[in-house]
């Protein structure tokens, strides 16, 4: 029988995606599943991205330049220059989604064997792109009790070695929704300039930050023009989740010169993904204050609820649209199988990623959830009453009445 790669084996099942066969299952059967396990927000597309589809009206839909349609990133460029970063069209790649594009870079920019640090939890399918290009993480631990802020700049220098590349950030953080502070940049920056490391930074989530914060990009940070590597995307900004349409943005040109070379190699990024996405740049701005209010709104019905749940504990995030839970559970992966699998409080349950697919280190996460405000407030009452009941119910239930 012909064999399967040593790269396929390792390849890690996705923590938010794995209880999947749970879920269809108790759905077949009738009961009705709130999902807390993803980040598929129920915000609508902007009306005028949509029209865009409806109103094409090209008899060929044509292979495009590898980067992307220029016109697009002409329009990209503006949009960054909008909010202080400073680029030009050529130094912006469009790609598959972020995950495209992240992978690409660290094809791009690390060997196999090569280690890049990253503090966790972190958002799990970097290891699936890690394991595609060969690439070992190596976690630095941020504090639950912190909020999860970044861990102390020694820690990082703790763990740099000769074959460390990179230290790759998510900000806001995907899945704590903590989000970095333009000192906390800095002192990575510092970092990263004393050993000749790439900042690969995450930025997806950078138009979803709470009480009054703003966001700080890496590429606004002074003297990193050849080492800050960003990573954006459609996805989650305009709720164009399904249109594949993402970026990378770096002004270091031996990157991009290496970059296209993976991007010819797939031809051309999403056709209609673009049109969309150039559709949606002039989204309104009240469009976004909109999202933001009823985001925060969200957040803290979960938030609030989560740490109204006895034994439950619950930090209140900054950024995105994720929060880390910390349950009266030890193991919560058994536990999120089980409200599936198990528990029905009126003909409903409610799913969950265990957190322990966040982490590298062996061990940690595993009293712990991720959990995505991405649907409303009634529903996520809902479902945080499905949570308080199953943990009622649950035998392993540790906290001490």
């Amino acid at each position: 029988m012909p064999k399967i790669s040593q790269t396929g084996k390792v390849m890690p099942a996705s923590p938010i995606r794995k209880l999947v066969p749970y879920s269809e299952q108790a759905k077949k059967n009738g009961v009705k599943v709130y999902h807390l396990n993803i980040g598929q927000p129920d915000i609508h597309t902007p009306k005028q991205a949509l029209a865009v589809l409806k109103e094409y009206k090209g008899e060929v839909v044509e292979y495009c330049h590898s980067a992307g349609f220029e016109s697009y990133r002409r329009a990209l460029a503006k949009q960054y220059a909008s909010i202080g970063i400073n680029v030009n069209y050529n130094q912006i790649m469009v790609t598959f989604g972020g995950s495209e594009g992240l992978i690409y870079v660290l094809m791009s920019t690390m060997d196999p064997d090569d280690e890049m640090i990253v503090p966790e939890p972190y958002y799990t399918n970097y290891n699936s792109f890690a394991t595609m290009a060969g690439v070992k993480i190596v976690p630095i631990q941020s504090s639950f009790e912190s909020g999860f802020a970044l861990p102390p700049i020694s820690e990082f220098e703790k763990k740099i070695t000769p074959k460390t590349r990179a230290i790759l950030i998510s900000n806001p953080n995907n899945p704590t929704g903590y989000l970095y502070s333009k000192e906390e940049l800095l002192q990575i920056r510092d970092i990263a300039l004393k050993y000749d490391l790439y900042i690969i930074a995450d930025e997806v989530y950078r138009d979803f930050c709470y009480d009054g914060t703003t966001h700080t990009s890496v590429m606004e940070i002074e003297g990193l023009d050849q080492n800050a590597i960003l990573i954006d995307s459609t996805s989650k900004r305009y709720s164009e989740c399904g249109i594949r349409v993402g970026f990378v943005v770096t002004k270091n040109q031996e990157v991009l010169d290496t970059l296209m070379k993976f991007a010819q190699a797939r031809l051309s990024p999403p056709y209609f993904g673009q049109l969309v996405g150039m559709a949606s740049i002039d989204t309104p701005e009240s469009y976004f204050q909109e999202v933001r209010a009823e985001y925060v709104k969200r957040r803290n019905c979960l938030v609030n609820g989560l740490n109204k749940i006895p034994g439950v504990s619950c930090p209140m995030p900054k950024g995105a649209f994720y929060t880390i839970a910390r349950l009266p559970i030890d193991d919560c992966e058994i536990f999120c199988k089980w409200m599936l699998e198990t528990f029905r409080y009126e003909n409903q349950t409610v799913m969950m990623a265990p957190a322990a697919g966040f982490y590298a280190t062996e061990g940690l996460g595993k009293n712990e959830v991720r959990l995505a405000y991405v649907n409303n407030c009634e529903y996520l009452e809902k479902a945080l009453k499905c949570l308080e009941e199953g943990l009622k119910a649950y035998p392993g239930n540790t906290y001490s009445k």
